[in-house]
C-alpha cells in the first residue's frame, strides 16, 4: 500500500498562525476576562503574563522540538524518540483532543447559534435571556444543527490538508478574528463608563496577588496554550528544518496573550458601561452581554452582537481544528489512511462521543446530575476530566520524557537547527533549568491540586487553612 503523503507548512507565518489559532480559544474571549475580574483585574494579568512566559513557554519550545525532531504524529513522535511504552504518553493526548473537542464542539455550536441568532433572528428582542439561553440549551434539535454544522466546518478544513486547509483557513481566521477585535476595542471604548472598566482592568492591586490569584492564572496559561495534549507537536511535525523554533514559540506565546489581553480591553468597558459585575462568570457571553448588546438598539445591536459572535466562532473554530488534526495525524502516520475519509469518520465518531455532553443541559436528566461526579452534568465532567485535570499532567510527563529519556541535549540539538546562537546561551541554560526541575515540579502540584479539588471536593481553601497558610 503506498504511503500516504503528510503535508507540511509552506513558510513560518502560517505555521505561526495555525498554532496561534490552535491556542486563541474560547477561552481567551470569555475565560480570561471572566477570571480577571474573578480575581482582581490586571493583578491576575500580571501573574499570568509572568507564568506564561517563565513556565509555559518552555514547554510549548519542547513540544515543537520533539514533533520536528520526530516528523510524525504525537504518539508516533513519542514511540520513535522513546519507545512503546512512552507511546503511551501520545495516546493520552490523542485521547484528550477527542474528549475535549467533543464537549469544545457542543460550546462553539451554542456560539454559532448565537450568531445567527443575533444577526439574522429576534435574539436581541427577547425579555429574559437567562431564560432564553435556559430554553436554547434545552434545544435537542438546535443544538443538534448548530453542533453538527460546526463540526462539519472543521473537518471539511481539516480533510483539506495541513497547506490548503489548517494553513489557509488560519492565514485568514487568524487576522479576520484579530481586526473584529480590535473595531470592537474602539467602539467599546467610546461607551459611557468605558474609563472605569480600562482603570479596573489595568491598574494593578498588588495586594490581591495570592494563592487564590496564582492558581486560576496558572490554570488559564496551561490551558489556553493548547500544551499537554499533543497539538503542538503534531503542528511541530510539520515545520521546516531551517525555522527557528524558539522565536516561533515566543511569537505564538505573544499573540495568545495579546488576543486574551485584548478581549479583557473589550469586555470590560462594555460590563461597565451597563453596571453589571465584572464576575459575572461563565454566563457573561450568553446572558449579560446579550443584554447589553440590545441596549444598543437594533440595529447597532445586531453589529456589534454579530460581530462579537463572530469572533467567538472563529476563536473555536481555529481550536477546533487542531483538536481534530491530533487524531487524524495518528491515523495518518500510523495506519497510512486517506486523510479526506478517516478525517470525515474520526469528526462522526467525535460527534457521538459529544452526544452526553450536548443532552446535559436538562434535555436528559440522566446526563444533567451524574451521581459519581458531584451531580455535575456530563458536560462539566468531560471539561474537567480531560481538559483540567489532564493536560497539566501531560504536560509534567512530557518534560519527565524529555529530562529521562529523549535527553536535554537532543532537544537542544534541534533547536540549533534553525536557531545556531542558541547554543551556548542562557536561553539554553534556562529552558534546561525550567525543563529540568520547575516545570515537572510546579505541574506535579498543580496536577495534584486539580486531583485533589475536582475528584475528592478539597480545594485550595481547604488545605492552605489546614497548612494555616491564611
Amino acid at each position: 500500500m503506498p504511503s500516504v503523503t503528510r503535508g507540511g507548512f509552506s513558510s513560518r507565518i502560517g505555521f505561526i498562525l495555525a498554532a496561534a489559532g490552535s491556542a486563541v480559544g474560547l477561552g481567551n474571549i470569555w475565560k480570561f476576562p471572566y477570571e480577571a475580574g474573578k480575581n482582581g483585574g490586571a493583578a491576575f494579568l500580571v501573574v499570568y503574563f509572568l507564568l506564561t512566559f517563565l513556565f509555559c513557554y518552555p514547554i510549548m519550545v519542547g513540544e515543537i522540538a520533539i514533533g520536528r525532531r520526530a516528523g510524525k504524529d504525537v504518539y508516533g513522535s513519542y514511540k520513535l524518540l522513546g519507545n512503546k511504552n512512552w507511546g503511551l504518553l501520545g495516546l493520552l493526548g490523542i485521547l484528550c483532543g477527542i474528549m475535549i473537542l467533543s464537549f469544545y464542539n457542543v460550546v462553539a455550536g451554542w456560539a454559532f447559534g448565537y450568531f445567527l441568532e443575533i444577526s439574522f433572528g429576534n435574539l436581541l428582542s427577547e425579555p429574559d435571556y437567562g431564560k432564553f439561553f435556559g430554553n436554547y440549551v434545552n434545544d435537542f434539535w438546535d443544538n443538534l444543527l448548530f453542533s453538527l454544522g460546526f463540526m462539519a466546518i472543521t473537518a471539511y478544513i481539516v480533510a483539506k490538508g495541513v497547506k490548503q486547509g489548517i494553513e489557509a483557513a488560519s492565514k485568514i481566521m487568524m487576522p479576520a478574528l484579530l481586526l473584529i477585535l480590535l473595531l470592537l476595542i474602539g467602539y467599546s471604548l467610546t461607551l459611557p463608563n468605558a474609563m472605569k472598566g480600562i482603570s479596573f482592568y489595568l491598574l494593578p492591586d498588588f495586594s490581591k496577588i495570592t494563592l487564590d490569584t496564582i492558581y486560576p492564572a496558572m490554570g488559564h496559561a496551561f490551558f489556553s496554550l493548547s500544551l499537554g495534549m499533543g497539538a503542538l507537536i503534531t503542528y511541530g511535525s510539520y515545520v521546516e528544518k531551517k525555522q527557528n523554533i524558539m522565536s516561533a514559540a515566543f511569537t505564538i506565546t505573544i499573540m495568545d496573550m495579546s488576543v486574551a489581553f485584548l478581549a479583557g480591553l473589550m469586555i470590560f468597558p462594555l460590563i461597565f458601561s451597563q453596571g453589571v459585575a465584572p464576575d459575572s462568570g461563565p454566563s457573561l457571553v450568553f446572558v449579560v452581554l446579550p443584554s447589553i448588546f440590545k441596549a444598543f438598539g437594533p440595529v447597532l445591536g445586531k453589529v456589534v452582537g454579530g460581530s462579537f459572535f463572530l469572533l467567538l466562532c472563529f476563536a473555536a473554530l481555529t481550536s477546533t481544528i487542531s483538536l481534530l488534526e491530533v487524531p487524524v495525524a495518528y491515523f495518518v502516520d500510523e495506519k497510512n489512511v486517506s486523510r479526506q475519509k478517516v478525517t470525515w469518520l474520526i469528526a462522526a465518531v467525535i460527534f457521538i462521543v459529544g452526544l452526553p455532553s450536548m443532552l446535559s443541559q436538562g434535555v436528559v436528566p440522566a446526563f444533567n446530575k451524574l451521581h459519581f461526579y458531584h451531580d455535575k452534568t456530563a458536560l462539566d465532567f468531560v471539561a474537567e476530566v480531560f481538559s483540567e485535570l489532564c493536560l497539566p499532567l501531560g504536560g509534567c510527563l512530557m518534560c519527565l520524557f524529555i529530562v529521562l529519556r529523549w535527553g536535554q541535549h537532543n532537544m537542544s540539538k534541534e533547536i540549533y537547527e534553525g536557531n545556531p546562537g542558541y547554543e551556548g546561551s542562557f536561553l539554553e541554560k534556562y529552558i534546561n533549568f525550567t525543563m529540568r526541575y520547575v516545570c515537572p515540579i510546579l505541574l506535579g502540584i498543580f496536577s495534584i491540586l486539580i486531583v485533589l479539588d475536582k475528584l475528592f471536593s478539597v480545594t485550595l481553601d481547604d488545605l492552605t487553612g489546614l497548612l494555616g497558610v491564611r
